[in-house]
């Protein structure tokens, strides 16, 4: 097979920067590590530039990181066999434009054609991953990759080298505390147990708020600007800007702005517990190597708890304090919770989790990188 070396990635942005997070990771990596000339559809770049503030929000075409980064505004369009790279990927099963397709159908050999799926630790996923469906009308072969948990998925996305940038950064103490004091947390703030919280609306966060006011440790909460903004707002008893923050009993809560993904990745380093939501952070905090509560993005007909299970099943069979807490941060509890009682218990099973932490990320790096996996698969005759 010739060589493969241009990529077009197709994104829409619909949890807010869970999708186009997952995306940007991945487009910089291909670039990077592999050489590929990636072109990145999006439709959204406002929430983009939350992520990568270089973003010009009305550009219709700019590079980023040696990204090109096209606007995709429309479905319309015209598009010769000139135009279409050598693997085309439409994330999490979102409609490329037609003509994009029917210009795909003349190219000599045909493109690689990938819808990259959602990540889910369900079983079933092992049965799918890598199966083919082709176009009624055009005979194009499309693949359907999976993410996940298990060889025989595609793994994870993870950069190389990724996990000694972590070690590297935990272990020095000042540069820690340059990178919070950056964030304008003070002395006090930074010797408290941090946490960064990050969350769907619909998370009981004032419960949790309350039982972390009352604790005897002292805590340290950072959200970023936006989330949970209602019962951040009533807790400081103002409102919840990036820079705002307050202290009630045992827990301190600071609002931060929106940092760039690596910057990022270096908050979840720093704190002992990270609260994290959708599919982007939740797989980032598993590389930070910690104790991690998940909110998954919310289904129709509860199906994301079904999901929810799933994972726990698999990352927490042997940490029930762990899988407690987490089914009543997502929902799937008892409507008469005891947060303290939750908390409490979840907090004499930390150190258990962090022992799992390290042990999960050696697993995971053993089934190899997403990105990698998916230009094997490309390559791969069949």
């Amino acid at each position: 097979m010739t060589s493969l070396t241009r990529l077009d990635l197709f994104c829409r942005v619909v949890d807010n920067y869970g999708d186009i997070g997952i995306c940007w990771r991945l487009a910089r990596q291909l670039q990077r590590e592999h050489g590929i000339a990636v072109t990145l559809w999006v439709d959204d770049l406002a929430s983009f530039r939350r992520i990568c503030p270089s973003v010009e929000v009305q550009a219709e075409q700019q590079v980023q990181a040696g990204v090109t980064v096209r606007h995709w505004s429309s479905m319309d369009g015209v598009f010769s066999a000139a135009d279409v790279a050598d693997i085309v990927i439409e994330f999490f099963a979102v409609d490329i434009p037609p003509a994009y397709i029917a210009a795909m159908a003349q190219c000599q050999p045909r493109p690689v054609w990938f819808n990259l799926e959602g990540l889910t630790a369900e079983e079933w996923v092992e049965g799918c991953h890598g199966l083919s469906s082709t176009h009624p009308q055009l005979g194009l072969i499309k693949h359907f990759f999976f993410p996940g948990f298990t060889a025989k998925t595609g793994g994870l996305l993870v950069e190389a080298g990724l996990a000694e940038q972590r070690r590297a950064f935990q272990a020095d103490a000042a540069a820690r505390t340059a990178f919070l004091a950056q964030l304008g947390l003070g002395p006090a703030e930074m010797a408290a147990r941090l946490v960064s919280l990050f969350c769907y609306p619909h998370a009981p966060v004032a419960e949790l708020l309350a039982a972390w006011q009352h604790d005897a440790t002292p805590t340290t909460c950072l959200v970023p600007e936006g989330v949970a903004a209602d019962a951040v707002q009533a807790f400081l008893g103002m409102p919840a800007v990036a820079g705002a923050s307050a202290t009630r009993g045992a827990l301190t809560l600071r609002v931060l702005p929106f940092v760039p993904q690596e910057d990022y990745d270096r908050l979840l380093w720093c704190c002992d517990l990270n609260f994290v939501r959708g599919e982007d952070s939740f797989v980032r905090a598993q590389w930070a190597g910690r104790p991690f509560v998940w909110h998954i993005y919310p289904q129709d007909e509860q199906l994301h708890h079904k999901k929810l299970r799933a994972f726990l099943q698999r990352y927490a069979a042997d940490l029930p304090a762990l899988s407690a807490l987490s089914l009543q941060w997502n929902g799937a509890g008892s409507s008469t919770a005891d947060w303290p009682a939750l908390w409490a218990d979840y907090q004499a099973q930390m150190p258990a989790m962090q022992q799992r932490a390290e042990a999960w990320q050696q697993q995971m790096l053993a089934l190899g990188d997403l990105a990698s996996n998916l230009l094997r698969f490309a390559a791969t005759p069949r």
